[in-house]
Order: C-alpha cells, then sequence, then structure tokens
C-alpha cells in the first residue's frame, strides 16, 4: 500500500482531499520470470488467480459486510 498528500493550494476553495491510498500490483516489481519460481498446488491456484505466489496480490473488497441499503 503507497501513500500521497495530493497539492493543496492556500487559493483553492476547496477543502483539502487528505492521504490518498493505491496499491501497485506485484508483477511491475518483477521484470522476467525467474527459473523455478514457489508454485501454489492447482486448487490453490484456482482459488487466487495465479499460479505463483509471487505474483498474488489480495485486494480486499470495500463492500465486503455491508447491506446493500448502506453502499
Amino acid at each position: 500500500m503507497k501513500a500521497y498528500k495530493p497539492f493543496h493550494s492556500r487559493f483553492d476553495p476547496c477543502p483539502p482531499i487528505g492521504i490518498k491510498f493505491y496499491s501497485t500490483p506485484p508483477q511491475l516489481y518483477i521484470g522476467f520470470q525467474p527459473p523455478n519460481l514457489q508454485q501454489f498446488s492447482p486448487k490453490e491456484a484456482l482459488m487466487k488467480g495465479t499460479l505463483w505466489p509471487a505474483f498474488y496480490d489480495f485486494y480486499e473488497n470495500p463492500y465486503k459486510g455491508k447491506g446493500r441499503d448502506e453502499v
């Protein structure tokens, strides 16, 4: 997880946004796939969407646990 604070001018009539957070996928940091990478089992790979743990990026649903009326 990474964060940055957007620029806010003192002449801007809008309130400041504050800190923004974002996530970058792990494949941005691996140029070529190295040989002999560890692998998930086939069942686990289907559940996670990738065969290699190095490329797995967990996504937490921000709407999980909320009812339809609270969204």
